[in-house]
């Protein structure tokens, strides 16, 4: 894996491990030499994995919406930060330019991005791996929510398993790089075929 998009908050959290894991996961990345793209904020989560990636010499990519680009102080030190119009042309940048999508902890907008990301995934518009950094047990209702999608029949366990989930980011990575997509979502029906 070349580059991985990252997916979390411009806030730091309620608890300063957010900040530490997102340091540890920047500093993984720059020795794997893995180009971090992200939303391109110097704040909170956000700004600590960038930070992180460039103090171990990494680089970065940072993906912003002009409108943004002063609400969320986009950062000024990035290997390069690309402006675009939209949250909608940020998504399609970060995928084209991406071969993994990885959540930190977050609000609402980091699980818009993850959501979106993985049901694009379940569609076959792409086959890179998508996962959840569960700093802190932070994903913990969410993983049971796949969980129980897939009890109730409202998430393949194929596709449930596309959630790839871990605390440590090495370990993540380690599982990302042995991702195999399954087969493309379909409603063809085996009398259809």
């Amino acid at each position: 894996m070349k580059s991985l998009a990252v997916f979390c908050g411009s806030s730091n959290g309620a608890s300063d491990i957010y900040i530490k894991s997102a340091q540890l996961l920047g500093k993984e990345l720059a020795q794997r030499n893995i180009t971090l793209v992200y939303g391109g904020a110097s704040v909170g989560v956000m700004g600590a994995v960038a930070n992180s990636v460039l103090h171990e010499g990494g680089k970065v990519i940072g993906v912003m919406p002009g409108f943004l680009d002063k609400r969320e102080i986009s950062h000024k030190n990035l290997t390069e930060l690309i402006i675009v119009d939209s949250m909608h042309e940020r998504k399609a940048k970060m995928e084209e330019l991406s071969e993994g999508f990885m959540a930190l902890p977050g609000g609402p907008g980091t699980l818009e991005e993850f959501f979106e990301i993985f049901t694009w995934a379940q569609l076959g518009l792409h086959q890179k791996p998508c996962g959840l950094l569960n700093i802190n047990g932070y994903y913990d209702p969410l993983v049971a929510l796949f969980n129980h999608m897939t009890d109730e029949e409202f998430l393949n366990e194929k596709y449930r398993s596309m959630a790839i989930v871990d605390e440590d980011p090495g370990k993540l990575l380690d599982l990302f790089n042995t991702y195999v997509p399954p087969t493309v979502k379909t409603y063809i029906t085996e009398e259809q075929t």
